[in-house]
């Protein structure tokens, strides 16, 4: 019974420390990820765009 009730707590614990998703108009934070070519991308570049769109799409030829 307290194992249940300690995994319950991690659960609800891990759960309060995830953010959502962000609202119409806000900031989007800061970020980097690496894109197909191998180099790191972030927003912090990018800063000064005229605009930034970031799309993910599986990699062609890949199954599912």
């Amino acid at each position: 019974m307290r194992f249940a009730a300690l995994c319950c707590l991690l659960v609800l614990l891990a759960g309060a420390a995830v953010p959502g998703p962000p609202s119409v108009g806000a900031r989007a934070p800061a970020f980097s990820l690496r894109g197909s070519d191998g180099q790191d991308h972030s927003l912090v570049r990018s800063t000064g765009e005229r605009g930034v769109v970031l799309a993910w799409f599986p990699k062609a030829f890949t199954g599912g």
